[in-house]
């Protein structure tokens, strides 16, 4: 089965904020965008470059 949640902005991002970023996740990678350019251009993460990243903010 083929997993890819669609783009969604981060829990935390405000209505009025202007720097936020979305963020799709499917099997083979984690995608993030810019939300005021939704059509242009995206980085792909590896899932595990994106929990090593995401584990190293949070610590």
């Amino acid at each position: 089965m083929t997993r890819d949640t669609g783009w969604f902005k981060s829990s935390h991002s405000s209505g009025g904020s202007n720097g936020c970023l979305e963020v799709r996740f499917t099997n083979l990678a984690v995608d993030v965008r810019d939300s005021k350019h939704p059509t242009g251009l995206h980085f792909s993460f590896s899932p595990h470059a994106w929990r090593s990243f995401t584990n190293r903010i949070s610590a």
